[in-house]
């Protein structure tokens, strides 16, 4: 679809700060730099990435008393949890809101209290948490399942019975989700009859789409819109996704969400002192070549210096489709089916983000402790249909966050400044002529491009808060080549792998690979976002620790939590 890149650069109505000057150095960098005589010529394991998995994956394992060594290619850690700054402001790149750990009980916060040594605190957002707009109808979704599910109601009062069901669904999927840990943790010999076992003790709307599980319960399209609204959390809509992420993700919210006092960084910040307390560390600026083989066992990585770093144990946490295509050499991939086991997989849609700093604060700016999600229309899977079919057509969704908003220390560090971030949809395919393109530098034609984008997420932010227009100071956008530059993820991928009902049905998909040393954490072990890369990484400890690791969730009253089964099974 050809457009006028000459308009696109002049857009009158673009904040008067062209996002083309020369920005200011980042200054948020949390990590030491690797450099080949900071490490030790052997670990017990070595992390390849800082995504929240691999920072479990070590945390966990230095609490066992294992010396861990994570690796970072970025100049500063956390994966999608890390945080920049740029003119004096600060934004989150990935981390918006989490779920659950406003509960001292459940599983993920315990987790999270026990990788920081509960040095990581939690702010609640308003009790509105998530507010969508269809068109010119808003719905808001209210932390608590009484009112969630009143609120529903009170736009759908003959659907009582429905939602009353849908409830009930993501309670199920809360019980039988340890069978689907217990799935990748069992040894292979046990997989044949698992899966038997499985497709008769599991629910069979498990296996289905979103969309497809709830017309089983309404045939009202604006509900299933609104009950499918938060379909960005996972990035695709309803007809594609799977339900199981669905339900997990709406479970996830129902009690509330939350955001980390002080920002994103903050995770890694309390983490690295855990990994550290058994003589581990986390490097930046740490690009990994290859996984070292010897005798087809992995053990260690080959950096891109040359130099080689042994360990007993190699935990990727780069996404599947990383590891195997570029960090095990393409003989064992092969050898071991890998090959063939990631035609059964693909990534995950691309993005776009928009990061913005304004001169005032949050509450003389009226910014919400609530996200915002605008949509088009009611049919979500038409929308991105159309989109992707012609970029001059409405986004499919616009994701709006108000981060100053959200952190209660932000004012008190930024006085008189807040920030916005603004998160859409974006095929990666409209930027690849420019991805061997060097960072910053890849013409005018590509930030024509980015400039036609930029305008059309202003005027969605614009569209729900018209008293923001002419008050941005400062503001740049993202691409997905900036995703694959960050942050390694090569199509501009938010959530690893594409989270649709076959994607659940990989038995490979499980921390223990099956070339002795190597293991996978994050993300794509089981399910995407925070609490699912958290989970990876719990599962990741599993596997490599064993019976060590069973005395290590139960001392901290983590294994029950977990139902996860007896690591002597690995």
């Amino acid at each position: 679809m050809a457009i006028n890149m000459t308009k696109a650069t002049n857009q009158s109505s673009l904040p008067s700060k062209s996002p083309n000057s020369p920005p200011k150095p980042s200054t948020l960098r949390i990590g030491r730099r690797y450099r080949a005589t900071r490490v030790d010529d052997h670990y017990d394991a070595i992390v390849i990435g800082s995504g929240i998995g691999g920072m479990t994956t070590a945390a966990l394992m230095s609490k066992a008393g294992k010396k861990v060594l994570v690796l970072e290619q970025h100049y500063t850690a956390g994966g999608y949890t890390h945080s920049y700054s740029r003119n004096g402001y600060e934004w989150d790149v990935g981390v918006h809101y989490i779920g659950e750990v406003g509960d001292p009980n459940s599983s993920l916060r315990k987790i999270f209290d026990f990788i920081t040594d509960e040095k990581l605190r939690w702010a609640k957002m308003d009790d509105n948490y998530d507010r969508f707009y269809f068109g010119d109808e808003e719905y808001n979704l209210r932390a608590g399942r009484d009112a969630f599910r009143s609120g529903l109601i009170e736009h759908f009062p003959t659907e009582a019975c429905a939602i009353d069901k849908y409830l009930g669904m993501l309670d199920a999927v809360t019980r039988y989700i340890p069978l689907k840990v217990a799935d990748k943790l069992l040894p292979s010999t046990l997989k044949a009859p698992y899966g038997l076992f499985k497709k008769y003790a599991l629910p069979a709307y498990f296996r289905k789409t979103t969309y497809e599980a709830l017309s089983s319960l309404t045939q009202n399209p604006k509900l299933i819109a609104v009950l499918t609204g938060q379909h960005g959390d996972c990035g695709l809509p309803p007809k594609e996704s799977s339900f199981l992420i669905h339900a997990l993700i709406a479970r996830h919210y129902l009690g509330g969400a939350y955001y980390p006092v002080g920002g994103a960084w903050k995770i890694a910040d309390t983490i690295i002192p855990v990994i550290q307390q058994s003589g581990g560390d986390l490097l930046t600026y740490a690009s990994v070549k290859q996984v070292a083989i010897e005798n087809g066992k992995a053990v260690g990585v080959e950096m891109a210096d040359g130099h080689i770093i042994r360990s007993d144990s190699v935990i990727s946490g780069a996404g599947v489709i990383n590891t195997f295509n570029s960090l095990v050499p393409a003989e064992l991939v092969a050898k071991h089916g890998y090959d063939k086991h990631l035609k059964s997989v693909e990534s995950s849609k691309a993005h776009l983000g928009m990061y913005i700093g304004l001169k005032d604060s949050p509450s003389n700016l009226k910014l919400p402790k609530t996200n915002f999600w605008i949509f088009p229309h009611y049919d979500a899977d038409q929308a991105y249909k159309d989109f992707e079919a012609d970029m001059t057509q409405a986004f499919p969704a616009v994701y709006i966050s108000f981060p100053s908003a959200k952190d209660p220390e932000w004012q008190r560090q930024n006085p008189n400044k807040s920030t916005i971030e603004i998160v859409a949809p974006c095929p990666f395919e409209w930027f690849a002529k420019w991805k061997d393109e060097p960072w910053g530098k890849r013409g005018e034609e590509y930030e024509a491009l980015k400039a036609l984008f930029t305008q059309r997420m202003l005027e969605a932010l614009y569209s729900k808060m018209p008293h923001l227009r002419g008050k941005i100071d400062y503001y740049e956008t993202s691409t997905p080549l900036s995703t694959d530059f960050f942050c390694g993820y090569k199509k501009g991928e938010l959530y690893g792998l594409n989270h649709d009902p076959s994607r659940f049905e990989q038995s490979w998909l499980r921390p223990k690979t099956t070339i002795p040393g190597l293991y996978l954490t994050g993300q794509d072990v089981l399910t995407c976002g925070v609490g699912g890369a958290l989970m990876g990484g719990v599962m990741a400890t599993v596997s490599v620790l064993g019976l060590q690791s069973h005395k290590l969730l139960n001392q901290f009253g983590l294994k029950e939590s977990f139902g996860l089964a007896s690591p002597s099974s690995t």
